[in-house]
């Protein structure tokens, strides 16, 4: 009998990516709309990653299957 294979939740294999070095990285929230309010060091200061820390081990169960 063929092992079962752990399918990859598209939904969070969107939202999330995995580092070169293996951390699970994740969009800042606040850049989607109303950017003409905000100023330009804002907009900049939004668009780095941030990192996945405290549910870290249910987002890699979500992304198993494509990681």
């Amino acid at each position: 009998m063929p092992k079962i294979k752990m399918k990859t939740r598209k939904t969070a294999a969107k939202r999330f990516t995995v580092s070169g070095t293996g951390k699970l990285m994740r969009f800042t929230a606040g850049m989607n709309h109303l950017k003409s309010g905000k100023c330009g060091a804002r907009k900049r200061r939004l668009t780095i990653k941030g990192q996945v820390k405290s549910e870290r081990k249910a987002v890699q169960r979500l992304i198993a299957g494509g990681v």
